[in-house]
């Protein structure tokens, strides 16, 4: 599956600091134009008191905005950094996701699908990452889990890129009404993806957030 690996970046860090930069500037410049009004008063007509205690508060809004801003921020890395950490403790697990999903690695992968009754016909179809169908065939259709390995050919033999791919099951009764199914696929996390907001766990190609995680286990289990 290739060397462990954990790969981030800085992430939302620039918009929160353009944010909290124009928040700071805002501030200064209201400032700014306080004291200018103040300077520039007529001593026998001075501010009138309630106009100025209402700037004064609105000047403390904008401080707490920007101390709250801060404080967010913090917590927000915290998190991120507890997210990252708890992410790290998948490398070199088995993940398990029921979207449907798998890796095709070196032209191999396999999927799990499980039929709720015994089904008169089941249709399994392969689709790219682009959600056209690439390849199909007929699959089991005895209840219960069943399993499918696929070997990255398309129906006419052409051999397709690693990459991510879709199963899906259409399995009929002999009634003719829809049987019920699921689909999952396990592999191996050979890499943890930092660079963006949430953590993810790379299967080859395949990026799975920590929220699609369905199971996890040890390879050798």
């Amino acid at each position: 599956m290739g060397t462990s690996a954990i790969n981030g970046s800085s992430g939302a860090a620039g918009t929160s600091a353009n944010a909290s930069q124009q928040l700071t500037g805002n501030l200064n410049t209201f400032l700014t134009l306080l004291t200018t009004q103040l300077q520039n008063q007529d001593p026998m007509n001075p501010m009138d008191s309630d106009q100025f205690t209402q700037q004064l508060v609105e000047y403390s809004q904008v401080e707490q905005q920007i101390n709250t801003n801060t404080n967010l921020q913090t917590l927000i890395s915290l998190q991120q950094g507890g997210a990252g950490s708890s992410a790290v403790g998948y490398l070199g697990k088995t993940v398990t996701v029921t979207n449907g999903n798998a890796a095709l690695i070196d032209g191999a992968t396999s999927w799990n699908y499980a039929l709720a009754a015994t089904s008169a016909s089941t249709t399994l179809t392969v689709s790219n990452a682009n959600g056209q169908a690439v390849y199909s065939t007929t699959g089991s259709t005895t209840a219960g889990s069943n399993a499918f390995s696929w070997n990255g050919q398309d129906n006419n033999g052409n051999q397709l890129p690693d990459g991510v791919y879709t199963l899906s099951v259409n399995a009929t009764a002999i009634n003719g009404s829809a049987v019920q199914t699921a689909v999952s696929s396990s592999g191996v996390v050979s890499e943890v993806n930092l660079s963006g907001s949430t953590p993810e766990l790379m299967i080859g190609l395949m990026a799975v957030p920590l929220s699609q995680v369905a199971a996890v286990q040890d390879p050798t289990s």
